[in-house]
């Protein structure tokens, strides 16, 4: 696909909407930190409204599979299916969008310890183990860590952010997915870690890879990850305490906040409270 040159990364200013009070990580000698997600916003210099979300504290994560992609001929492998339901709605956080279609080859797949597409060297990956605990990297550079009992893995296209700092790549719209109309200006969402091991997404209707590298290494993200994009797949759906109602937290959002628990079509993560095991 064509692309653009590289432009300075553009400022962003905050304009912050908390949930629940920000904490730092805790260290191994103090107690958990409840679960607790943080939303805020950046207007970035081109104008982009970007929408940050934090998951810190108590928390871990899993990855769904969707009703048709990666669809039904692995719904008899695994246990997180298309929609939230039972003790993990109880325990429900948040949920935000996976990454692109199986058939873009975009990157491999492996839930529940099942590999549905071959995983790729150097492609940026969420990990999830056994434990739920997340991390990205690149895969086999970076992450899996030595000994971590892989549990799930998406990866899609390369890393957004490495470093603290938005890659080279990330100012080249053109080679992020295929938009409508092949528009750099669309709806996009992304996935960052910062260095307490928080991770973190960020979303919008309306912005570039770029602007989504810079809002999440300014939110302190020091690896990030492109998401899916176009508006029909872009969604994240928030709870203010566990299992509570959700609210769709984009601005302009075309899917209502109880997708994921109706059941949805593609991929999606969960975040869930409660002690990692």
């Amino acid at each position: 696909m064509a692309g653009c040159t590289s432009p300075a990364a553009p400022a962003a200013s905050p304009s912050r909407t908390d949930l629940k009070a920000t904490t730092a990580r805790p260290t191994a000698a103090t107690p958990a930190l409840p679960p607790r997600v943080t939303v805020s916003r950046l207007r970035t210099a081109d104008g982009s409204l970007v929408t940050v979300a934090t998951f810190r504290g108590s928390v871990r994560y899993e990855l769904h599979d969707g009703s048709q992609d990666p669809g039904p001929a692995y719904a008899a492998l695994v246990r997180a299916g298309p929609a939230v339901a039972g003790a993990e709605r109880r325990r429900l956080l948040a949920a935000f969008n996976g990454g692109f279609l199986m058939r873009s080859r975009a990157g491999g797949y492996e839930q529940e310890g099942h590999v549905f597409r071959a995983l790729r060297h150097g492609l940026a990956s969420l990990v999830i183990d056994r434990s739920g605990q997340a991390r990205i990297g690149a895969w086999h550079d970076g992450v899996p860590v030595t000994g971590e009992a892989v549990y799930s893995v998406r990866q899609n296209l390369w890393l957004l952010v490495a470093g603290g700092r938005p890659t080279a790549q990330a100012a080249r719209w053109g080679r992020w997915g295929g938009t409508i109309g092949h528009a750099e200006y669309v709806a996009r969402s992304a996935l960052g870690q910062d260095a307490a091991g928080d991770l973190i997404y960020a979303a919008s209707m309306f912005t570039t890879p770029q602007d989504l590298a810079v809002a999440l290494a300014r939110s302190g993200a020091q690896t990030a990850m492109e998401l899916d994009i176009n508006p029909e797949w872009v969604q994240l759906a928030v709870a203010r305490s566990p299992g509570g109602p959700l609210g769709a937290a984009i601005p302009g959002q075309v899917r209502p906040a109880d997708q994921y628990l109706t059941g949805w079509t593609r991929d999606f993560i969960t975040v869930l409270a409660g002690p990692a095991g």
